[in-house]
């Protein structure tokens, strides 16, 4: 069973076999069963906004795991690589809630509304975002508001708010709460000069007013909501207003990058393409269903090894870096490149109930290949990881390796030392190839002309 799928009352989501389920309740396969025979619901499918769904046999042992039992089930579409919105970019979390309010006035405009509007329905098909949840649809009841209106802010809303306002980082506020930036929160980050932009008057400041008079007076904010009834065509210029907001937000910050990552190579021309003959080779060795290109950058050798790949997860810690790939993958692919906002040296841990709702990085799924570049002096020379152990953890991730060591005769290496005493005694070519025969078999070994930099491709012990 997915272990975060337990907040919906109506359904659960089951890996059996490889392949993905959704059981409903009695109630919940009649909300499907209406969903199904609309005309939106098909043409979402068909243009990869929802998640590929058509109705199955439920697995064996699933009559149990909701407590009115269940009346039906149908089988997802898998997605690639399962990643959460504390990884993504200002882009890809904008590109999500965009999504999110498409699907909802098409769904309005056939009779449906959404109960939730959670960031964690949304997974990606490389930069494509696909909407998973087909159970967050139901039928909409007259008078009722849009009761996901909170939720979308929370998770949506006020994280693109405040990067794109203040230049704060999201990344971290949800990872830590994954119940996303509340209204008074984000009222207390902004400044009153913001009151003037879109967005923050109606969604920030009079939102946190509204909750803290509901709170005030006992009643639920959805009493208060349902009593002001709503009608559809308000519903409807609400969530179309909110698309205007959220479709004109931008983030100086990746724009202003750009040219200090484009201009940062330290290869000669020579080198580069030794380099990338090397990758290519060594990826093309064996068919790959899934790469890791950790400390990715801009995404140079993603997107070369992209086509041998089902799919690529391309890493790196630098917000700005990572937005570019992705406004480049958007502009011109390849399709199947998932870029994230990750921190190697503080991946996603495992959150929420039993800490299991959300996975950590090394459970969604294991690499045929990783690719390492350029990445083990920053690890080793400023994070202080040893030497033996990152080599442990490149194995125990699975899968052949492509790794280069930048030597402490490097510029690079040297300017990472410059301000540090060198206690790295064990940073050698010869202690990491002792390291990497002791858990890979090594295929080759090619020393750049450059004469500091030497790349390996390594097979993992089967």
């Amino acid at each position: 069973m997915d272990p975060g799928s337990f907040r919906d009352r109506q359904s659960r989501v089951l890996d059996v076999g490889g392949r993905i389920y959704r059981v409903f309740s009695p109630h919940g396969w009649e909300e499907w069963k209406a969903l199904a025979a609309s005309g939106f619901f098909a043409r979402a499918v068909a243009a990869g906004q929802l998640v590929a769904t058509a109705e199955a046999v439920p697995p064996p042992g699933s009559e149990t795991v909701l407590p009115t039992g269940i009346a039906g089930a149908v089988a997802h579409q898998r997605v690639p690589f399962v990643s959460y919105p504390y990884e993504w970019t200002f882009g890809m979390l904008r590109e999500a809630a965009l999504l999110q309010l498409d699907l909802l006035l098409a769904a309005l405009d056939e009779g449906f509304t959404a109960k939730d509007a959670s960031s964690y329905n949304v997974q990606w098909q490389g930069v494509r975002p696909t909407f998973i949840d087909i159970g967050s649809f139901e039928r909409w009841t007259r008078g009722e508001p849009w009761i996901g209106y909170l939720q979308f802010c929370q998770l949506f809303l006020y994280p693109l708010l405040l990067t794109a306002y203040r230049g704060l980082r999201f990344q971290p506020w949800l990872r830590g709460a994954l119940e996303g930036i509340t209204a008074d929160e984000c009222r207390r980050l902004l400044r009153r000069r913001d009151l003037l932009r879109p967005g923050v008057l109606a969604d920030v400041w009079l939102q946190a007013r509204l909750i803290e008079r509901a709170a005030g007076n006992g009643r639920p904010l959805r009493a208060e909501l349902r009593d002001a009834g709503f009608s559809h065509a308000m519903v409807r210029r609400n969530v179309e207003r909110l698309r205007r907001v959220v479709a004109g937000l931008r983030w100086r910050g990746a724009a202003s990058a750009w040219s200090r990552y484009a201009d940062d190579c330290h290869y000669s021309e020579a080198d580069r393409a030794a380099k990338r003959a090397f990758v290519h080779a060594a990826a093309a060795r064996r068919p790959r269903r899934l790469i890791w290109d950790l400390g990715t950058n801009t995404g140079e050798y993603a997107r070369l090894v992209a086509p041998l790949a089902d799919c690529v997860v391309a890493m790196d810690r630098d917000h700005a870096a990572v937005e570019l790939l992705f406004t480049r993958l958007r502009e011109s692919g390849p399709a199947n490149v998932l870029p994230l906002v990750i921190d190697l040296l503080d991946p996603s841990p495992g959150l929420g109930w039993r800490q299991g709702e959300r996975r950590p990085l090394g459970e969604r799924g294991r690499p045929d290949l990783t690719l390492a570049l350029a990445l083990v002096h920053h690890l080793v020379l400023t994070g202080n990881v040893p030497l033996a152990e990152l080599v442990d953890w490149f194995a125990d991730a699975g899968g052949d390796l492509v790794v280069e060591l930048v030597t402490k005769d490097d510029p690079m290496a040297a300017r990472l030392l410059a301000n540090k005493p060198d206690h790295y005694v064990d940073y050698t070519a010869a202690r990491f190839e002792e390291l990497l025969a002791a858990r890979f078999g090594i295929i080759e070994k090619l020393p750049l002309a450059s004469g500091t930099r030497l790349l390996y491709a390594l097979e993992a012990r089967r």
